[in-house]
Parts: structure tokens; C-alpha cells; sequence
């Protein structure tokens, strides 16, 4: 009786310490205000509305003009294409990975590795692909031997023109993206009983899988799915070096109207952002019906009684699939460091003749100003986003349970709407507020992805804490926010840092937010690699994106050791 007394007299005044209860609004304010703003700034102009060029005759002369434009339909029909070829291929390689090694050793081994791979950043995958796939990348090197050729062939195997190798460079960042979605799914669900009574009914594991897991983990994973189909669609870094040049993908098309010497160019410009996201809106909605569509279709296979066979070809198939994937994009990661410390390699040598530290040397002044752009905005962007955070979840603890889906929802806003839509409006709006071209600018801009990134990584660790340390510490005496910092951080100190290491690897990532919010003044890894990747010495290139890739690889590694090393007399906290 005197428990729930002390647990009712301190849920009061809980209740009504009202600056804790302003963090999610303060968050939501923070989070969504410049993606609303920027996406009306966008579509105002979209209908012909610029008073800065003295256009207000709104109407849809702007979105003709657009679509009259040299290569408008062919950049349409090349993002639909690869967007929804990306995305199918992505789900189909994570589902069929799950499904034939869900719970084995094999499946924990590639979770451990395929965690790093999420902090490479996309465009240095992106390049580091180029370095391998092209005529006179590794690749043809290490296989000049075989083909008996000693000039780079006459093939086109980076940006072609239906886009293949574009295709393949995001399925190398989405399959691990959804495959860990998917894991975390799982663990909501716990899928082992479920498997264990269809295997003994006679399906093999795949089929068991597919009739018992999968319909109840694809609503956990609805919307990564989703925020996959919206980036293969609207990213602009990779599209950059992998997409086809010309005509490009749509989101390239509108950042070429947007950087025109001619300022009028905004406005069709800003007509092919809002094309750009009805197209998004339209693709998901589009998969949506696919979904009902395909539960239909499930519905009377999985009724028909069909056993199906024991899965070995699609064990044999996703295993090699995924071996694959890893062996790429580690070796994306190995030629990027072997061209940074080469001194000469000629074709068709599989390796340099001689590996120096000069490329380094003679540049590592240019790199650091770079360098220290992408770690002051990473590390910032973090903090902010961890701190609005904790007050979130810290609220949600003291003031009850809230609608989840719907938290959710609005985290995947800024993931789901592409950014060419909203981000020329955020500009637009960081201008009013004097803040564009600026650090506070910078970092806000960079916040938008990092704080959903952090929340989804740190919300079910901090939702699935025992409940009893707090009414415990609560109990012994200890004030509200003495159990916020002496009990709950130290104990989720691990998660924390994980979700940390996660943040930073979005931002030191993102290129459109620094264009957009930096306005040229503020250069970091990630601009000028994709700046450098359109001609140059390779050498350079080389050592700008490797240290763009291991940036965020050291700060996940740090993310695994410091909690270990500080809770190292704890054994019970590692």
C-alpha cells in the first residue's frame, strides 16, 4: 500500500513538470517544421509563385515547361525503373536471406558484418564500385591474366544506360539495411515456436518461414520498405557516379535546374521537385496495392496444402547472393585504400608497382578542413538529435504510453518525402531566419535524417528496460531525473553509443543538406568526393573517400569499445 502511494504521489509531480513535456513538441518543431515549410516553398514556386523573380501568375505553365524540357521523360522513366527495380530486388534478397538462415550461426555472422557496411557512406560505396567495375578497374585488372587483354575493354559497365549498375550500388546499402530491419522484427515477434509446428507439419524452411513469419514481421518493416523505394528514387549522390549522365535520374535532372546560371530555372525546377515527389507518393502508393494484391494471392497458396521442397536451392542461392554482396562492398573499401597509397599503377597490373605515402602527404592539408567540417557537423548533429531524444523517450517513461504507429509515421517523414522536394524550400526558409550558409543551419539541416536514425536505434532498447530499477531507485529516495542520469543512462550506455556511431554515419553521408544548407560556404567528405569523382587524379579521389569511409567506421568501432571499457569492472553492464 505505501509502494503505490509513493508511486502515485511521484507520478503527479511528474505530471506536472511541464518543461519536460514541451520535448516532444520542441522535437516535432525542430524535426518537421522545415520539411512543411520546405515542401510549401517548393510547390509554390512548382505552380508559379516566386515574388523573388517577380512571377506570381500561378497556374501550371511551370510544370509544362519542365516536362518540355530535353530529357524530362526519359529521367522520369529512368527513376521509376531503377527505383522500383532497386527496391524489389533489395526486399526480395533480405526476405530470402531471412528466410533460409533465420536463428543460424550464419545469420549472426553476416548481422556482424553487414552492421559496419550501413556505416559506409553511400557516394564512397558508390565510387569505391567505380574502382572496381569499370573498364580499367580492379576487377579487369585482376582478370587481364585470364582474358589475355592489356587495354582497358571497350564496355560500359558503370553508368550504362538502363541504369544496371546504379541498381546495384544501392541494392549494396539496402539489402543490409533491410536484412537488420528485419532482425529487429523478428526479435518482437519471436518466430521459433511458430517455425518449430510448421517444420513439424512438413514444410521446409523456407516455406515455413514465408507462412508463419513473414506475414507478421512485414507490417514491422512496412515502412523501411517504403524509405528504400523513396531513396532508390531520390538519392543524388550515388546517382551522381553510378547513373546514367544524360540524360540522368530525375533528382539529378532537378539539382542541374537548381545550380543553372539562369535563376528563371528555378521555377521548372522547382516544378520537377514536386513531380519528383508526386512520383514518390505515387510509387508507394502503387506498392501499397501490390501488397494487397500479393496477401490475396498468399492467402489461397498458403490454403492449398503445398508442402513446397526442403529449401536447399534457395539456402544454396541466398547464401551465394549474400557472399557476394559483402565480398563488393569490402573490396569497394580494400581498392579505395590501395589507390590512396599507390605511386604508380598502369593497367592491366593487378597491383601498383610501389605504394607510397606522398598522395597523403601532399594532400592532407586540403583533406583536413574537409574532414573537420564532416566531424564538427556529425558530431553535432548527434548530440542535438540524442539529447531531443532522451527527453522523448524520458517523457513517454513519466507521462504514459502514446500512439507508437503513429511516432513512427512522422519519424519516417523526412526518410519517405525525397529531399529534393523540401530542400530547396528549406533553403528558402534558412535564408528568412539568416541562418543559411551557416554552422546552426548546417547542423539543423543535418539533424532532419540523423534524429529518426537515433530514435529507431535507442527506443526499443530503452522501452525494453526493466521497469523495476526505476521504481526502485524511486523508492530508495532518489529524485526523478537522479534515476534519469545515475540509473537509466549508465545502463543504456551501449545503445546510446550505438545509435551515436549510427547518427554520424548519416551525416557524414549526406550531400544535398550540405549544398542546400551549407550554400557552397561549407565543404565536407562527402561534396567533395562526389565533386572529385567526375574527373581527376584517382590517387586524390581515393584518399578523400577513404577517409569519408572510415570516419564513420572508427566512430561504430569507438561505439563497441567505450561502454565495454568504461563499464569494464561491471561485467553485468557489458
Amino acid at each position: 500500500m505505501a509502494q503505490s502511494l509513493r508511486q502515485l504521489v511521484v507520478s503527479k509531480a511528474e505530471s506536472r513538470f511541464s518543461l519536460l513535456r514541451l520535448a516532444p513538441f520542441l522535437t516535432l518543431c525542430v524535426f518537421l517544421a522545415p520539411v512543411v515549410a520546405g515542401l510549401a516553398a517548393t510547390i509554390l514556386p512548382a505552380l508559379g509563385f516566386h515574388p523573388a523573380l517577380n512571377r506570381y501568375d500561378i497556374g501550371l505553365k511551370c510544370l509544362l515547361q519542365f516536362f518540355s524540357l530535353p530529357g524530362a521523360g526519359r529521367s522520369l522513366q529512368l527513376t521509376i525503373w531503377t527505383g522500383f527495380l532497386a527496391t524489389a530486388l533489395a526486399f526480395g534478397l533480405a526476405m530470402l536471406f531471412s528466410a533460409s538462415f533465420c536463428h543460424t550461426r550464419f545469420f549472426r555472422c553476416a548481422q556482424c558484418l553487414l552492421s559496419p557496411l550501413l556505416a559506409m557512406p553511400h557516394s564512397a560505396l558508390a565510387i569505391g564500385l567505380v574502382f572496381l567495375l569499370a573498364p580499367s578497374g580492379w576487377i579487369f585488372r585482376l582478370a587481364s591474366g585470364a582474358l589475355g587483354i592489356t587495354r582497358p575493354p571497350n564496355v560500359i559497365t558503370v553508368q550504362d544506360d538502363w541504369g544496371l549498375s546504379f541498381v546495384f550500388a544501392v541494392l549494396l546499402k539496402a539489402v543490409p539495411y533491410l536484412t537488420l530491419m528485419t532482425t529487429a522484427a523478428l526479435g518482437q515477434v519471436q518466430p521459433a515456436r511458430s517455425l518449430a509446428l510448421a517444420r513439424a507439419m512438413g514444410y521446409g524452411v523456407f516455406g515455413a518461414w514465408i507462412r508463419t513469419v513473414f506475414p507478421r514481421i512485414y507490417p514491422l518493416i512496412r515502412l523501411p520498405v517504403y524509405a528504400v523505394l523513396a531513396f532508390s528514387m531520390s538519392v543524388v549522390d550515388v546517382a551522381l557516379v553510378m547513373a546514367p549522365s544524360n540524360p540522368p535520374t530525375l533528382s539529378v535532372f532537378v539539382l542541374r535546374l537548381f545550380n543553372s546560371k539562369d535563376l528563371a530555372m528555378q521555377l521548372p525546377g522547382a516544378a520537377g521537385a514536386l513531380v519528383l515527389f508526386l512520383i514518390v507518393v505515387g510509387s508507394i502508393g502503387l506498392w501499397r496495392v501490390g501488397e494487397i494484391l500479393v496477401a490475396r494471392v498468399g492467402r489461397r497458396i498458403y490454403s492449398s496444402g503445398r508442402r513446397g521442397g526442403s529449401g536447399t536451392v534457395s539456402r544454396s542461392l541466398a547464401a551465394g547472393i549474400m557472399i557476394m554482396l559483402l565480398l563488393f562492398s569490402f573490396s569497394a573499401l580494400m581498392v579505395l585504400a590501395l589507390w590512396s597509397l599507390a605511386d604508380w599503377w598502369r593497367f592491366p597490373d593487378a597491383f601498383p608497382h610501389a605504394f607510397t605515402l606522398t598522395t597523403w602527404t601532399r594532400h592532407i592539408g586540403a583533406v583536413g578542413r574537409p574532414a573537420f567540417v564532416t566531424f564538427v557537423t556529425g558530431i553535432s548533429a548527434v548530440l542535438v538529435s540524442l539529447a531531443l531524444v532522451l527527453l522523448c523517450l524520458e517523457n513517454e517513461d513519466r507521462m504514459g504510453s502514446i500512439n507508437r504507429s503513429r511516432t513512427l509515421l512522422l519519424l519516417y517523414i523526412p526518410l519517405l518525402v525525397p529531399q529534393m522536394a523540401f530542400l530547396f524550400g528549406t533553403q528558402v526558409l534558412f535564408i528568412r531566419l539568416g541562418i543559411v550558409g551557416g554552422w546552426i543551419g548546417l547542423i539543423w539541416a543535418h539533424v532532419l535524417f540523423v534524429l529518426p536514425y537515433v530514435f529507431l536505434s535507442l527506443a526499443d532498447p530503452w522501452r525494453s528496460l526493466d521497469t523495476r530499477y526505476r521504481r526502485s531507485a524511486l523508492c530508495l529516495g532518489a529524485s526523478p531525473w537522479k534515476v534519469f542520469f545515475r540509473v537509466k543512462l549508465p545502463m543504456l550506455l551501449k545503445p546510446m553509443s550505438v545509435a551515436c556511431a549510427i547518427g554520424f554515419a548519416v551525416s557524414a553521408g549526406e550531400y544535398l543538406p550540405t549544398v542546400f544548407a551549407g550554400a557552397g560556404r561549407f565543404a565536407t567528405l562527402t561534396t567533395e568526393a562526389v565533386t572529385l569523382a567526375s574527373g581527376g587524379d584517382r590517387r586524390v579521389l581515393a584518399v578523400y573517400v577513404f577517409l569519408q569511409a572510415v570516419m564513420p567506421l572508427a566512430v561504430y568501432l569507438m561505439a563497441i569499445v567505450l561502454p565495454g571499457w568504461m563499464h569494464r569492472h561491471r561485467a553485468g553492464m557489458l
